[in-house]
């Protein structure tokens, strides 16, 4: 079986999504561009101890997602400790609702943002109650 590993954020302003996801998650970086050959910043999501993975951000290198089409690549979901929390901060730093905080009856909050270059992604805070 294959296990996701790494993920990209493609953007057409790295230093405003650098500022976005770190002030969001804590996310931390480290630059790569040398190597990739363009501006591309690996992202440090945790600690190596707990579950999930790391990622980058690099320069996009196409046509920024339009708003309202269908998504064509993967969605990321972002797992929190405070949803409510979460999505001030994601507000606060100019993130948009995509789709509305949703109870996964029994098991999670859910909701689905879009970020400061128009990418969506997903957070979920795990609670039994949720209803």
């Amino acid at each position: 079986m294959s296990r996701i590993i790494h993920f990209e954020i493609h953007v057409n302003d790295i230093e405003n999504a650098k500022k976005f996801y770190g002030e969001v998650f804590g996310w931390t970086y480290q630059d790569y561009s040398e190597y990739a050959g363009m501006p591309y910043f690996g992202v440090v999501t945790g600690s190596d101890e707990e579950p999930g993975i790391n990622g980058a951000l690099m320069k996009r290198q196409g046509p920024a997602p339009e708003p309202g089409q269908a998504l064509n690549g993967y969605v990321c979901t972002i797992g929190v400790a405070d949803y409510d929390a979460t999505e001030q901060k994601i507000l606060q730093q100019g993130g948009k609702v995509a789709l509305p905080k949703y109870a996964l009856p029994g098991m999670a909050w859910q909701g689905y943002y879009l970020d400061t270059d128009g990418n969506i992604f997903g957070i979920h805070q795990p609670d039994q109650n949720a209803k």
